[in-house]
């Protein structure tokens, strides 16, 4: 595959709180990174995506008296999944795993950092309406195609693909560059939304 100057290459989440050990951890989540670290060398455009929460966020269930984790709760926004505390702000858990190779970044964007809102995509939090900035960084560099990889596939690279396709731009999720949490059976839910949205789905071996 030809990787050309208006293509990007967007990161999802590749932090040591979604890899094993982590307090989420995304099963297999560190396998991705040789697979992007490889991805990567091909792009002049790379953006890195951060979880950055504090720690009284709105979406971590040690928040809510007597709520679990992968419980639901209704926010003005919508219907909330309350995770286990992770990504915390300056915590080791926040920073990106060790083996991803950070320096070809051009931007790294960090998001879910505002306390009542939860923030799954890399252009817009969850009520679909507050832009994190990647937006403008995008059109203003007038890129043009979105490749997406990282953590996780049926959360946050989802909900990252459907809304650069939404603005307008190709987007391409490379799929065993991702990894997926597959909280009831919202795997295939992904792959449908991407059917339904028009995101082409590829391997990593396409860039071999």
């Amino acid at each position: 595959m030809k990787i050309a100057d208006r293509d990007v290459l967007l990161v999802i989440d590749v932090q040591n709180d979604f890899c094993t050990g982590g307090a989420l951890a995304v099963p297999g989540g560190e396998k991705v990174v040789p697979a992007i670290n490889r991805i990567a060398q091909k792009f002049a455009n790379v953006v890195l995506t951060q979880d950055w929460h504090p720690g009284d966020h709105v979406s971590f269930a040690q928040n809510h008296a007597g709520r679990q984790p992968f419980q639901t709760i209704e926010l003005d926004y919508g219907t909330q999944v309350l995770w286990p505390t992770h990504c915390v702000q300056g915590t080791d858990g926040a920073e990106f795993h060790r083996a991803l190779d950070a320096s070809r970044a051009n931007l790294v964007v960090r998001k879910g950092f505002r306390r009542g809102i939860d923030s799954y995509s890399a252009l817009f939090e969850n009520d679909h309406k507050t832009p994190t900035g990647l937006l403008g960084y995008l059109r203003e560099r007038e890129l043009r195609t979105v490749f997406v990889a990282g953590l996780a596939l049926d959360f946050c690279v989802r909900f990252s693909a459907e809304d650069a396709r939404k603005a307008g731009f190709e987007v391409v999720v490379i799929e065993d560059a991702c990894r997926g949490i597959d909280l009831d059976g919202s795997m295939a839910a992904a792959h449908r939304s991407f059917g339904e949205h028009g995101i082409s789905v590829i391997s990593f071996e396409a860039f071999l």
